[in-house]
């Protein structure tokens, strides 16, 4: 449903912000969660955040997944301090209510999370340029190396068997099986593809149970416009 202005304004008081809110505006590109940009007249000038409410019809455990973000971000902010770099830019920075907790909970159901704003920043929607191949890899690299010992064991699965690919494959199957709308016959190369490679599909979560592969933290969304 539509975020509703007293939705909106019940969230922004609830959260531990300074200074007096002058702008508050839908903000970016993304169609998951519904996202706002606020800015605070502070006394050391213009303060920006970054306001969503979770969309708990596919994020359905936002406890879960706070927990989840609250600890990577955490970690992550020690690692990038260590090495001298910038927390402020180099990792998202979680917000709290001003009942210290992670996200806040309207009346009505809705969660609700805030970020500090990394200024003179942007995301691109669309690869422009080869070097924008290279600095996506690079970012998803790095991001992978300042995790390689986080306990990925304490993670929460926030969208059960969402990278379950064994699971996908009998999914893939039923639908072809079923071809609700007559499409199967114009894609069977495609099909064939993907049937050809079923041994494969079982290839990370077999290795793990084995313990022929570490457990580690993944972003499994690696599209350019989620830097």
């Amino acid at each position: 449903k539509p975020v509703t202005e007293v939705q909106l304004r019940s969230a922004i008081v609830n959260f531990y912000f300074s200074g007096a809110l002058t702008f508050c505006e839908p903000y970016g590109s993304g169609y998951i969660n519904d996202t706002y940009l606020l800015k605070f007249d502070t006394e050391d000038g213009i303060k920006k955040v970054i306001l969503q409410r979770i969309n708990t019809d596919i994020l359905t455990n936002p406890k879960e997944l706070m927990e989840n973000i609250s600890g990577v971000t955490s970690f992550l902010r020690n690692r990038i301090l260590k090495r001298g770099g910038d927390p402020e830019r180099e990792t998202l920075n979680v917000l709290p209510t001003r009942d210290g907790n992670t996200y806040y909970e309207d009346k009505d159901g809705g969660c609700w999370r805030a970020y500090q704003f990394i200024t003179d920043a942007f995301s691109y929607d669309q690869v422009e340029k080869p070097e924008d191949f290279y600095q996506s890899a690079y970012a998803f690299g790095n991001f992978q190396c300042l995790l390689e010992d986080y306990p990925a064991e304490t993670l929460h699965e926030t969208i059960k068997r969402f990278h379950d690919t064994k699971a996908r494959l009998q999914v893939f199957k039923e639908a072809v099986a079923e071809d609700r709308l007559g499409r199967a016959c114009g894609v069977q190369d495609e099909i064939r593809f993907i049937l050809e490679r079923e041994e494969i599909a079982d290839c990370f979560p077999d290795l793990l149970k084995r313990k022929k592969i570490p457990l580690r933290v993944t972003h499994n969304d690696t599209k350019l416009n989620n830097i």
